[in-house]
């Protein structure tokens, strides 16, 4: 009887998956609403990637509770995990942990400057080209935790990313206040001068708050990353 309802289950999911599947129809053009923030978003803003323009500012409400979800996480991983890892049961288990291969030490050596400099070219350039602050953190967290792969005792601080994340929350938000006042609106960029199009410095303050976004989403992936470690 099991066997048959998880036939049926299947079954059933099959077809509304092969429905989805047979209606969906390419669309052949821009909808009236892409074309209003391919065309409103560099006139408007000066930021040539349409994505962070809208993710930094036309919906900067969102972006915000993202991070804050995203810091609920990390402080609840350090709530679940803390205590686990402590005295001698933490020692024991380094000295029965395998150390790294030779190929994981060396590849980091050399692999590990590039993805950091990867990372903050992405969170800095993340009003011109793709990328941004959320990607860019995510980069700079992939390069930490390759760092804890080939260094199994490195000490990662954690009261430093913590006051470096907190910093980048705080002044982000005092970014978007200023918006409010000096502008049109919460995280309104154009607290900044919007400068030449394509320039680096440009796009008003949308690099400010796209970096501030990368250091926090990267002190965090990285503490979340460090705690299940631990």
């Amino acid at each position: 009887m099991k066997r048959l309802f998880s036939l049926i289950a299947v079954l059933a999911f099959a077809g509304l998956f092969a429905t989805l599947a047979l209606d969906y129809d390419e669309r052949g053009a821009v909808s009236s609403l892409a074309r209003h923030y391919l065309t409103e978003v560099p006139a408007d803003l000066g930021a040539p990637n349409v994505v962070t323009g809208i993710l930094i500012t036309f919906r900067g409400f969102d972006t915000l509770g993202e991070v804050a979800v995203l810091f609920m996480v990390a402080a609840s991983v350090g709530l679940l995990l803390s205590g686990k890892g402590e005295g001698g049961e933490q020692a024991r288990d380094d000295e029965a942990r395998p150390p790294p291969s030779e190929l994981v030490r060396n590849g980091a050596e050399i692999v590990l400057p590039m993805i950091f400099l990867f990372g903050a070219y992405v969170i800095l350039n993340g009003h011109l080209s793709a990328g941004g602050g959320f990607q860019g953190g995510a980069v700079v967290a992939s390069g930490v935790m390759l760092l804890m792969l080939a260094h199994p005792a490195s000490a990662i601080n954690h009261a430093v990313l913590s006051v470096t994340e907190s910093l980048a929350g705080v002044v982000y938000v005092l970014i978007g206040i200023l918006g409010i006042a000096l502008g049109s609106g919460f995280l309104d960029s154009h607290i900044l001068p919007r400068g030449d199009f394509g320039a680096f410095i440009s796009a008003g303050a949308i690099p400010v708050i796209s970096a501030l976004l990368g250091i926090k989403v990267g002190a965090e992936l990285s503490v979340i990353i460090d705690r299940f470690r631990s």
